[in-house]
């Protein structure tokens, strides 16, 4: 089985954001030579994640972020907000995950017609930012 594997850095600008990454994944599995197999989405931070989710309206990363605002309210009496004041972006984390895994057929991902990858910044903005990119075939 070949792996191949890549870093994607990414800067985020706002404290809670959602980009599509879908290209820059699409390109890494290109790049790869692999026609079938899977790619793994991982990003090793705490207070980020991956997700997979709508692409036609791009109100869905401003709709994701508003419903886990509703549900995981910042300084809410969080414990571990008196570590370094994120808590909320540690739950949000926790709760979309930090990885997805997509198989490939035709060296393309493949998928659904409406989905993408998106990477989700929950305690920004940072400079840097990092997703790493496997694929197995």
């Amino acid at each position: 089985m070949a792996c191949y594997q890549k870093t994607l850095r990414l800067s985020t600008h706002q404290p809670n954001e959602v980009q599509d990454i879908t290209a820059q994944v699409q390109q890494v599995v290109a790049a790869s030579g692999v026609t079938q197999g899977l790619c793994a989405i991982y990003t090793p931070h705490a207070t980020a994640a991956i997700a997979i989710n709508e692409n036609a309206d791009p109100a869905i990363g401003t709709d994701l972020l508003a419903a886990l605002r509703k549900l995981i309210r910042d300084h809410d009496g969080w414990l571990h907000d008196r570590i370094d004041d994120n808590a909320a972006a540690h739950i949000k984390s926790a709760l979309v995950g930090p990885s997805e895994t997509v198989p490939i057929a035709q060296g393309k991902l493949l998928l659904g017609t409406w989905q993408n990858v998106f990477f989700c910044e929950f305690d920004g903005p940072r400079a840097e930012r990092r997703v790493i990119v496997t694929v197995m075939g």
